[in-house]
């Protein structure tokens, strides 16, 4: 039987499964020395590349970046685990790559060439799991499995007929009965295996392990002969990332809590090699209200799941980012009320207070953190944003952009730099919806799909709202500021019989009754074809004089 192997059978299988290994586990740990970072936390976002990058992924990786960079030493690395081969999508690689530029992780190493660790991609690191799994064969920790996939359903069928726990484990895993004789007999036969873990565990134990993220858990202690080589020769998840942990030196893992009930499987390894265990911090999952529950985020369900949404909506970096802080500490809020100036990156993130359970993930949220980002964001910033973004995604805002820039920013400079703010545009998206009406195309097609009878104030007709117009566009004066602007336009409103002041005004019987919002309404309305827009003064100075008289005429025809 398999634990019953002397010392010298184990050295002599560890041959036999791989005789190739010529570099043993000690030239390995010379290439990767002890980092010189003073304590300094390292961290790693690992994702696979098996599809779309999913929001949750940038919210581990950000956490993982400001965990590690809050120290001035602190170093955090991207690490491809595409081991699983079945699953692999060639694009999903540039996918993680681009996701980490969009949104501004920063990341030290296993991106764009950088780091001395490598290589960071698991696929390319197969010489190095083949040494380390060869030295725990040596040591008599793991051992050659030659069960069937069929042999391994009829174990299933059985512990689950006598209701026990499923899994390869004590008497169940049969190939602990192999001898040494069969072993050999089995290799030179040419029968396909696979390396599992001799586990030394007993479900009968239990420890405390604690959590950075939940606290002190109870785990119960690893039993199952888990497979760390697959016969295709690739590791699984479980060597793999136990043995490139140690190799980077990573201080902390922060992955989903899904992991949790691996951590015990985990931790047996770090002993089986006898190397130190970094802390661990399992992230809840990010949740979205459905109905009067809650689910997680699902990619197939839900299109914001995909990072590829934020680009493509064009929402601003920062405010991604803000809103994962958000949800990650829900004391960002106030900070970044107190610090409006600060960059977010000052913020002192804190692991202990992130969600056990599960943040709740609010689009709408994430729209009114974008409107105060965009909000405090210049003309020109806006400007330069838009540009970028609808070069790929809106090719005919682009152009419309780009034929009058001095326009186009004296546009975007409406309602910005004060003490308030316009809240239109949360995401580049809507931008076009926002503005698009100050240019002459785009006016001319609103204006033809406008139903003005359905529109007007409710005490206006048609035939006064053009009255009113045609007489306003000949008095209208563009060099007047804003207050003495519209004290001109009350007293246009109370000499048409509108109640300035019902004490001072007594409007003609044979008039309509209304104020001077209703003037402002029929002003806005024929000048944006909209009901709801920025400071009404601010846009017909920037729009000029022609703009707003031509407009005006073409409205009453």
């Amino acid at each position: 039987m398999i634990s019953d192997l002397t010392p010298t059978q184990f050295n002599d299988l560890a041959e036999i499964l791989f005789p190739d290994v010529k570099e043993g586990v000690d030239a390995y740990e010379a290439k990767f020395p002890e980092r010189n970072i003073d304590g300094a936390p390292v961290t790693r976002f690992c994702p696979s590349p098996t599809g779309v990058m999913h929001i949750g992924g940038v919210f581990a990786a950000l956490i993982s970046d400001r965990i590690a960079h809050a120290h001035p030493k602190g170093v955090f690395y991207l690490r491809i685990e595409d081991t699983d081969q079945g699953r692999k999508i060639e694009e999903a690689y540039d996918g993680i790559y681009s996701a980490m530029r969009s949104f501004d992780v920063q990341v030290n190493e296993g991106i764009d060439g950088k780091g001395s660790y490598g290589p960071y991609v698991q696929s390319e690191r197969l010489d190095i799991y083949r040494a380390f799994t060869k030295e725990l064969v040596r040591l008599g920790h793991a051992y050659p499995c030659f069960s069937t996939p069929e042999e391994l359903d009829e174990i299933r069928k059985k512990q689950e007929a006598l209701k026990l726990r499923p899994g390869y484990y004590g008497t169940w895993a049969v190939g602990r009965k192999n001898s040494f004789a069969d072993i050999t007999k089995n290799i030179s036969e040419k029968k396909p295996y696979v390396i599992r873990l001799l586990s030394r565990g007993s479900d009968k134990n239990q420890r405390k392990y604690n959590d950075l993220i939940k606290g002190e858990i109870t785990v119960t202690e690893n039993d199952q002969d888990s497979v760390l080589i697959k016969s295709d020769g690739f590791p699984t998840y479980h060597l793999a990332h136990v043995v490139d942990d140690h190799l980077m030196k990573t201080t902390l893992v922060l992955r989903g809590d899904e992991w949790v009930s691996s951590l015990p499987l985990h931790l047996e390894l770090f002993a089986a090699f006898g190397w130190s265990v970094p802390s661990y911090a399992h992230i809840a999952p990010i949740l979205k209200q459905d109905g009067v529950g809650r689910r997680k985020l699902s990619k197939r369900k839900d299109p914001e799941a995909a990072v590829s949404y934020y680009v493509d909506q064009g929402y601003p970096t920062d405010a991604v980012i803000e809103y994962l802080l958000n949800i990650a500490n829900s004391d960002f809020e106030p900070w970044r009320a107190a610090n409006l100036i600060l960059p977010n990156s000052k913020f002192p993130l804190r692991l202990e207070k992130m969600s056990k359970s599960g943040a709740l993930f609010d689009l709408k949220k994430l729209d009114d953190v974008s409107k105060n980002i965009v909000g405090r964001m210049s003309a020109d910033e806006v400007y330069q944003h838009v540009r970028v973004w609808s070069q790929t995604r809106d090719t005919e805002l682009h152009d419309l952009f780009g034929k009058d820039e001095v326009y186009t920013r004296a546009v975007l400079n409406i309602e910005r730099g004060g003490t308030t703010t316009r809240k239109d545009i949360g995401k580049w998206n809507d931008v076009r919806e926002a503005v698009g009406y100050f240019f002459d195309d785009v006016y001319a097609d609103l204006k033809s799909k406008l139903d003005i009878a359905t529109t007007l104030p409710a005490s206006v007709t048609v035939e006064q709202c053009k009255a009113l117009l045609s007489e306003y566009a000949g008095v209208y004066d563009a060099n007047l500021d804003k207050v003495t602007w519209f004290e001109k336009l009350k007293e246009f409103a109370g000499a048409h019989g509108f109640a300035k002041d019902t004490k001072e005004f007594k409007a003609d019987p044979s008039k309509f009754k209304g104020s001077v919002g209703d003037i402002a309404m029929l002003l806005r309305l024929a000048l944006t074809t909209k009901t709801k827009t920025p400071d009404l003064h601010e846009t017909m100075k920037v729009m000029g004089v022609d703009r707003v008289s031509a407009r005006l005429k073409g409205f009453i025809a």
